[in-house]
């Protein structure tokens, strides 16, 4: 699809979409977030001595946020927005804090505001149209990239986040022209290549592998492009050879990153190799001990190795992460019959 046919669509989809609801946060612990984090001791003490700088505060919200004192972050940001209201970084901050705190009504106002106050910024108006799209806002989210069309007709972010949007709305078609039209603009976008990947691949469209390639070729060891080119090839070419490799290629470039584990367990299995399999569900809980599904596969290879006690105690520790993980329930109740 051409640019000019793919702005066409985002002005025809004009219908409001309807509002969102407020969600309560979390709350944060008794023992204030960094009470004894040492990153925080020069903050407070600059605070202290300069009580009237907003920048402290801003400084100090962000190592809030990074340690989720959402609470604290919050105070921050809306202490430093008395001294500067219309500060563009607290108000992006704080939104993000909201977001993440489960407040997102007041996340979306906060943006809202943001983008009230600076009419034709774009990355405040993309990251508008992107709080809208994750509050299933879609309508309003397009609405918000036309008014970034007004401003720069050839942004290739817009054209980006308009693809995420159409694709949320299941118009895959459009949804790809979209992709398309954000790599003319920017070829270096990985993460629009990526998404025409995985849309190609969805369509079971052939070459989608080359769009994960083109992503390739911007960044060698972008994880999300390896780990996606991964996943077609084990799950639509069938080369689990080549998958594996892959996830190695991830493992070597990022060693905390659990899934390259977790799916080269899965393709050993595939391959009757369930000494290898183990190995990496090991190493895939080593590196997240949270990681559910590991302990579940871990346990099936023990069963299909004949020991059922292991695999007991890998379905029951699922389980106790999990409690509705279903196919550890199953597995545990026949292990028992």
């Amino acid at each position: 699809m051409k640019t000019s046919s793919f702005i066409l669509l985002l002005g025809c989809v004009i219908a409001m979409g309807a509002g969102c609801k407020q969600d309560k946060g979390t709350g944060s612990e008794n023992n204030p977030a960094g009470a004894l984090d040492p990153s925080l001791s020069q903050l407070n003490l600059l605070i202290e001595e300069t009580p009237d700088k907003p920048e402290l505060y801003f400084q100090r919200a962000g190592v809030y946020y990074e340690l989720e004192g959402y609470d604290e972050a919050i105070q921050d940001l809306q202490k430093a927005l008395t001294y500067d209201s219309v500060n563009i970084n607290y108000l992006h901050l704080l939104a993000d804090v909201y977001l993440d705190y489960y407040q997102s009504f007041k996340a979306l106002k906060t943006m809202e505001q943001a983008a009230a106050l600076y009419p034709t910024r774009i990355p405040t108006l993309l990251k508008l149209s992107e709080f809208q799209l994750i509050l299933k806002q879609p309508e309003q989210a397009l609405l918000t990239l036309e008014k970034i069309r007004a401003v720069d007709p050839q942004n290739a972010e817009m054209f980006y986040m308009g693809g995420l949007i159409l694709e949320d709305m299941g118009k895959i078609d459009e949804a790809i022209g979209g992709f398309q039209s954000a790599v003319e603009i920017d070829p270096e976008l990985i993460e629009a290549w990526i998404e025409l990947g995985k849309l190609w691949a969805l369509k079971k469209e052939p070459g989608a592998i080359r769009f994960f390639d083109n992503a390739l070729r911007v960044d060698s060891t972008n994880v999300t492009a390896l780990h996606e080119k991964a996943y077609y090839l084990s799950n639509t070419l069938q080369d689990l050879e080549g998958a594996l490799a892959l996830y190695k290629k991830i493992i070597l470039a990022q060693p905390q990153y659990p899934d390259a584990y977790y799916n080269a367990g899965l393709l050993y299995m595939d391959m009757d190799s369930l000494d290898r399999a183990m190995q990496e569900f090991n190493l895939n809980i080593q590196v997240d001990p949270t990681f559910y599904q590991a302990y579940y596969y871990r346990g099936l290879c023990q069963e299909m190795k004949g020991n059922p006690e292991d695999a007991r105690r890998d379905y029951e520790q699922a389980l106790n992460l999990a409690p509705d993980y279903q196919k550890a329930r199953d597995a545990l109740d026949k292990l028992k019959s």
